[in-house]
């Protein structure tokens, strides 16, 4: 058995956040985006904040590929919201 590495502990503070902050926050926009709805200023900041946030872990996932997948559905649940809410715009 591996002893675990301070990456380990990193990982799962950011998975706990992801899971009671994010992953929340992103399936209402989801759903908003879904029934049609357009994003506020605010969700928007909140998106950001998230892209910003996965691109100043990269580093940290590149070296612990077991994540990479949970990561790659993370990014396409943001593309799913974003181009849903772009396609919302052009209806309005």
């Amino acid at each position: 058995m591996t002893e675990p590495s301070k990456d380990d502990g990193v990982i799962l503070a950011l998975i706990e956040r992801f899971e009671k902050q994010r992953l929340p926050r992103l399936q209402e926009l989801k759903e908003k985006t879904d029934n049609g709805g357009l994003l506020s200023d605010e969700d928007i900041v909140f998106l950001d904040t998230v892209i910003h946030d996965a691109q100043q872990s990269k580093q940290l996932i590149d070296k612990h590929p077991e994540w990479q997948a949970f990561c790659a559905n993370v990014v396409h649940l943001y593309e799913t919201i974003t181009e849903k809410a772009l396609d919302n715009e052009k209806d309005q």
